[in-house]
């Protein structure tokens, strides 16, 4: 019974992962904005030009890319990469919904069965948090690696040709990594992964099970389709809202370059959190927050659809 939770939670994450995968691709090009020490293509085209109209050098001075919105990443991201560049590293999102996700819809099921009050067939909110908590973390720690493939091949379109990593797919990038940069680079994060699965898998699956329970109870709505989908999507923005700072530093300390006897960008999560916002401000930890929620809500609301649908294809079984 306990391994069938961990099928459905499997089938359902990875669905919901790739066809979402875009979205999250241009969340973390948007999350990496503004990074001093990471310039993109379009800032150092601009390099020159800037050079030639003022005395100042231009080097000595960091020029900080203009912010631009959801729809401008995605236009510059088709035209400077094609239309394929929106999808790389889904083989990354695969494994890491395999392993992540799998793990933590898996784990949180069994807790959810083992907490439910067996007379009244409901689980108290701190308790459905609680779990949500304890898998989510689990869950991170063992997806961890693919995580970071999938940041550094999301990201890699970014840099200037001859600093990109040019992964050829999940399995080459975390080869790469362990040989290159050591096995524990493989878990570089991992303290803000496990931090953000917490928040993400505790807000998600407890605000999904909480007001679907509210909806019915109240007779708002049937059990159905239109339940599921109000439910999730309401789920989706309080996971987004609570996940994103966390989201933001965790992007930027799995993608930082770290250069052979130089000093890595940033010492740690707090180190990146404090740099982050001296350079760009409070709100830089909000970065991306639009394609997070422009993700995260259809993300949600096709991970539960599915579910509920798995778990009527599979109820007998």
């Amino acid at each position: 019974m306990g391994l069938k939770g961990f099928v459905e939670g499997g089938i359902a994450s990875i669905v919901a992962g790739c066809s979402t995968h875009p979205l999250d691709l241009l969340k973390v090009r948007m999350q990496l904005q503004g990074e001093a020490h990471a310039p993109t293509q379009a800032v150092q085209s601009l390099r020159p030009a800037l050079a030639f109209h003022t005395t100042t050098a231009v080097s000595a001075v960091h020029v900080p890319p203009p912010r631009v919105g959801l729809i401008t990443v995605g236009v510059r991201l088709v035209e400077q990469e094609g239309l394929a560049a929106l999808f790389s590293g889904v083989s990354a999102t695969v494994l890491r919904q395999s392993l992540y996700s799998t793990t933590r819809m898996g784990l949180y099921d069994i807790l959810k069965k083992k907490w439910t009050d067996p007379e009244t067939r409901s689980m108290p909110l701190a308790s459905k948090i609680l779990a949500g908590l304890i898998a989510g973390g689990i869950g991170a720690a063992v997806g961890n690696p693919a995580d970071v493939a999938m940041v550094r091949m999301q990201a890699d379109g970014r840099l200037p040709p001859a600093q990109r990593r040019n992964y050829k797919s999940v399995v080459d990038a975390i080869t790469r990594m362990a040989k290159q940069e050591g096995l524990a680079s493989l878990w570089r994060g991992s303290s803000l992964t496990v931090n953000r699965a917490m928040l993400v898998t505790a807000s998600q699956l407890a605000s999904y099970d909480q007001i679907k329970e509210i909806i019915l109870e109240k007779g708002l709505m049937r059990d159905g389709l239109g339940t599921h989908v109000t439910a999730s999507f309401a789920a989706g923005f309080v996971a987004a809202v609570a996940s994103n700072p966390v989201d933001v530093i965790k992007t930027r300390v799995m993608n930082m370059k770290v250069e052979p006897g130089m000093a890595p960008p940033y010492k740690g999560a707090i180190d990146c959190a404090m740099k982050t916002v001296k350079a760009e401000g409070p709100m830089a930890l909000y970065k991306g927050f639009i394609p997070t929620i422009s993700r995260q809500g259809p993300f949600t609301v096709v991970l539960f659809v599915t579910l509920e649908q798995v778990r009527k294809l599979l109820k007998d079984f």
